[in-house]
């Protein structure tokens, strides 16, 4: 093999592993400088890349999301706004794998809980300590060490023996922020739902969303000006399925309060 064909092979091979990763973890940031190939997104984040969403409908095929784009990194806080049937619910399940989306791609570089306002998951007579002993198996945490916590946390009392299709909305709420601080995601998903329980209960949240965990990302999909321009770093605007990213999350607010 000559010296040019094989510096040709070379340069094919490289383009070839640039491209998958480009695939991989999305789009490289900016333009190259100094002649030096823009360098591809961090691992460490969480990344939606182009995402498309459609569903067939009775009146045909409707594109839900339409080139959604974000990166979320830890200590980042994201808000998904949109009106209703904007696509903010449809979006958090594709992020945390309940869907897959019609093209583009999620790069799930962070360990991300479960939408925690999702609700029904679990039927029949599974009661709740059997599906705290269930979650954390699948996570691979001890049940012994975080049960306590969990306990105090929920403030389900005796009611954590009893079958889950006795639970209240709330209850099941509580118990999922619960097992959600329990474990130690790096990423915080949360559908909606945070006024849970009495003013005691929303203050042990915030202080594990702020405080204790102020270092880790979080996706929420929220209605709530006032919570956005408290406490999150960006929020994703969402209408007629296309969608922007903005940092200034006051502009945000004030394009969200005229859609």
């Amino acid at each position: 093999m000559n010296m040019a064909h094989q510096s040709g092979w070379l340069q094919d091979l490289q383009a070839g592993v640039r491209r998958r990763l480009v695939l991989w973890h999305g789009r490289p940031r900016g333009g190259a400088r100094g002649g030096e190939e823009a360098e591809a997104r961090p691992q460490a984040a969480i990344v939606a890349d182009d995402i498309v969403m459609e569903f067939n409908t009775e009146i045909g095929r409707r594109r839900v999301l339409d080139g959604i784009s974000f990166e979320v990194s830890m200590g980042e806080r994201l808000a998904i706004l949109g009106r209703n049937g904007a696509g903010k619910s449809t979006l958090i399940s594709l992020l945390c794998g309940l869907q897959f989306p019609s093209s583009g791609i999620i790069h799930r570089g962070l360990s991300m809980s479960w939408p925690i306002a999702i609700d029904g998951v679990v039927q029949g007579e599974m009661t709740g300590y059997d599906y705290v002993r269930f979650i954390l198996r699948i996570y691979g945490v001890p049940f012994e060490e975080k049960l306590d916590y969990i306990q105090a946390f929920a403030e389900l009392g005796r009611q954590l023996h009893l079958p889950m299709r006795f639970y209240s909305t709330g209850m099941r709420a509580r118990l999922a922020f619960a097992l959600s601080f329990a474990i130690d995601f790096d990423c915080i998903l949360i559908d909606e739902v945070l006024a849970v329980g009495d003013q005691r209960f929303h203050q042990r949240c915030y202080d594990e969303l702020f405080v204790r965990r102020k270092h880790c990302a979080m996706i929420v999909a929220i209605h709530d000006a006032g919570f956005v321009r408290e406490h999150c770093t960006a929020a994703l605007v969402l209408k007629g399925g296309r969608g922007r990213v903005f940092h200034d999350v006051d502009l945000a607010t004030e394009i969200y309060a005229s859609l």
